[in-house]
């Protein structure tokens, strides 16, 4: 018999409690599989988008994980539109994947001002890109990027469903709500 390298992975709580430890570790560390969560949106006409994004925040109190962007971006148009999104994560050394469903809840201005200062200076050029991200240039280099503090933006994701893979000697899938106060509920892989 092959023994289970993540024991985690055999109960709810286990495997619940890895997935937000792996988000949090992914806020502070810049290598971990968790920090450039796949985030997936529907456009204003219907298409599905996906785009790799930067974790930001990750808090298991509140179920929330948040990630910064510039409001002129494709992704806040989608979110205005309906405010549902998608992460997915998938980290291989521990044969996981994580898919989080989420509403979001844009911010901007003086509400994010405190997080805007703390953005360090390098970073700061991918708020306010001229012309606005996803349009139109003449020639691969043709914008500018000031840093402007009024296209910064926090994309408050309220996580309102998980649905976790673990790809074991026997494989296991769980879906835990937020509606069920996170008590989760095994699956068929």
């Amino acid at each position: 018999m092959t023994t289970d390298p993540h024991p985690w992975a055999a109960s709810l709580d286990g495997l619940y409690t890895q997935v937000w430890q792996r988000l949090v570790r992914g806020v502070g560390d810049r290598h971990a599989p968790a920090r450039h969560p796949t985030f997936a949106t529907v456009s204003p006409d219907g298409w599905p988008e996906a785009r790799t994004v930067v974790l930001r925040g990750a808090d298991r109190a509140d179920a929330v994980v948040e990630v910064h962007t510039d409001l002129q971006s494709a992704k806040v148009a989608a979110l205005r539109a309906n405010p549902r999104a998608a992460l997915h994560i998938w980290e291989a050394s521990a044969h996981l994947q994580i898919r989080l469903g989420v509403t979001v809840t844009i911010l901007s201005g003086d509400a994010v001002a405190q997080i805007w200062a703390r953005v360090p200076d390098p970073s700061r050029q991918s708020y306010g890109t001229t012309p606005a991200p996803g349009q139109p240039i003449a020639d691969a280099l043709a914008y500018d990027k000031p840093g402007d503090p009024a296209s910064f933006a926090v994309l408050r994701c309220m996580v309102q469903a998980m649905d976790v893979v673990h790809l074991g000697p026997q494989h296991r899938r769980a879906a835990f709500t937020r509606a069920d106060g996170w008590a989760g509920q095994w699956l068929a892989p």
